[in-house]
């Protein structure tokens, strides 16, 4: 007798899944024994779509794509890369800022919150009231609620957002007794559209909700869309989503895109996890040429058009406030990377006075023509007639400038200006040039809590070189370098090893003596 195999499992279930009905005919034949529908109606449905389907092929055949076909109707009005878009200010007139402070920080008399949470609304309204010492939190809050009363819609996801990792947001508060939920930025005025403010926690499935938010900014220009990681190397579930789809969709299908996205990045002392949102990625993927300066006229300027993305690193709450509203108050959209802070969210320098939201023009320290997003703060010090003394230019970004600035005060070094790249990408030539020429004897320095290999060095290094070279000033081995050595790991596990490390690098950045060329 002659012996034969069992057919393989394979094989098995290759026959379950050809006999197995399709989706379609379940929901059909639910339909129809349910009574809801007949079988000619069923027959209609399907006449009718394949009618519709069969005509769209055959006008395919004769179609001529037009690159404004890729957008949704929503788009009608936003600019392309090729049409100068012109850059408007984002200030908010103080009375209106009032109104909404006071607002977003006023809670229901009946409502009765945990004691710190009242704490800390408390301390806002009075940051509001005395237009003093305005924080992270606030600063995000008032550039959130000044777009809703405007009639855009802002929705914010990631873990944890409506406390925020930190416990800074407090975007939704709890009753301690009833567990009743209130949020501030629903209530700004009367019969407000509840639907214009979302915040919502999400799971650690970055990769989903990114791209859900990603495609959310796609469909609506007129929404702020954030998603924030709990720290920066959380991105990194999702890296798929910004090298297929953030960084290089409108290169590869003509889609423009808002999307906000914000790391948390700054070395604390807590390990290689929580340390570094791994800047020098999205920079690496920005496409601006590190050898050729842009037409940087304002009245001529395309450069973030023609980019690909924004990297930015802010340090102050009425920066983050301007930036934000900045994806909103101009005619094309462009993803945003937002180096996020951890520990100036509380910083005692880290602050803003009330005046630096509003639409004013005048203000010391901002253009004649009002306020908006500073791509670059220069040195806080007046030097004016001691410029051409100045011994050294620390061109820096994010929360380390504070820590120089301190050494700074304790040195008194104050022949050292120092000046904070708030937008890295793409890089603000004019303002570095403007610097450049306002320091001429001065030693360049680039100085960076992050690695060498990492962190905006070798993006920021061959474009500064361009800016010097523009103005016939010195080569590679004149741009100093400070800051940590090249590292596999994005920063050490030891907090002892960490201060060192910073106390020393900031100390370098300051010293007395020269500095060695890296190379």
């Amino acid at each position: 007798m002659r012996l034969t195999s069992p057919p393989s499992p394979s094989l098995k279930c290759n026959q379950v899944i050809r006999n197995h009905p399709s989706a379609l005919e379940i929901y059909q034949n639910q339909l129809l024994e349910s009574g809801k529908i007949s079988k000619e109606d069923i027959d209609k449905i399907h006449k009718k779509v394949s009618t519709i389907l069969n005509e769209e092929f055959k006008k395919s055949k004769d179609d001529i794509p037009n690159k404004r076909d890729w957008l949704s109707a929503y788009w009608t009005g936003f600019k392309s890369p090729e049409q100068i878009s012109r850059i408007r200010n984002t200030g908010v007139k103080p009375e209106i800022l009032k109104r909404v402070g006071e607002a977003m920080t006023t809670l229901p008399e009946t409502f009765k919150p945990h004691r710190a949470v009242k704490k800390i609304f408390d301390l806002r309204r009075q940051m509001i009231e005395t237009g003093e010492g305005i924080d992270w939190a606030v600063g995000e809050a008032l550039a959130f609620a000044t777009l809703i009363i405007e009639g855009n819609h802002v929705r914010l996801s990631g873990q944890d957002v409506e406390r925020g990792t930190f416990s800074h947001r407090h975007s939704v508060i709890h009753d301690q007794e009833t567990g009743e939920q209130y949020c501030p930025l629903d209530n700004l005025v009367m019969n407000q559209n509840e639907e214009l403010f979302t915040v919502s926690n999400s799971s650690l499935s970055e990769f989903a909700v990114l791209g859900f938010e990603l495609g959310y900014s796609m469909e609506n220009p007129n929404s702020l869309v954030l998603w924030e990681a709990q720290f920066g190397d959380f991105s990194n579930g999702a890296q798929v989503i910004f090298d297929q789809f953030i960084s290089s969709g409108e290169a590869k299908w003509l889609r423009q895109t808002g999307l906000v996205v914000c790391l948390p990045h700054g070395y604390d002392g807590q390990g290689p996890e929580h340390s570094s949102a791994r800047m020098e990625r999205f920079l690496q993927m920005s496409d601006d040429n590190p050898y050729v300066i842009p037409e940087m006229d304002p009245t001529l300027r395309k450069q973030i058009q023609e980019c690909n993305w924004q990297v930015v690193n802010v340090t102050t709450p009425a920066n983050y406030f301007h930036v934000l509203r900045r994806q909103i108050h101009r005619d094309f959209r462009k993803p945003l990377i937002v180096m996020s802070p951890k520990n100036l969210l509380r910083h005692k320098d880290c602050k803003s006075s009330l005046s630096e939201f509003d639409d004013l023009a005048g203000h010391p320290g901002f253009d004649k023509q009002g306020t908006r997003f500073k791509r670059l703060i220069k040195d806080r010090n007046d030097h004016k007639d001691l410029e051409e003394g100045i011994r050294r230019l620390v061109l820096c970004s994010g929360k380390v400038y504070y820590e120089l600035d301190e050494e700074r005060k304790k040195s008194d070094s104050n022949d050292v200006a120092i000046c904070r790249v708030e937008q890295l990408c793409p890089f603000p030539y004019d303002l570095i040039q403007r610097e450049l020429k306002r320091y001429p004897n001065a030693e360049i320095v680039w100085c960076q809590e992050e690695p060498m290999n990492m962190g905006a060095y070798t993006y920021i290094n061959p474009r500064l070189l361009t800016a010097m070279r523009a103005l016939g000033r010195g080569s590679i081995d004149d741009i100093k370098y400070v800051g940590r050595a090249p590292s596999a790991a994005t920063a050490t596990g030891f907090y002892t090893v960490h201060v060192q490390e910073q106390t020393e690098l900031v100390k370098k950045a300051l010293q007395r003596d020269p500095i060695k060329s890296p190379l």
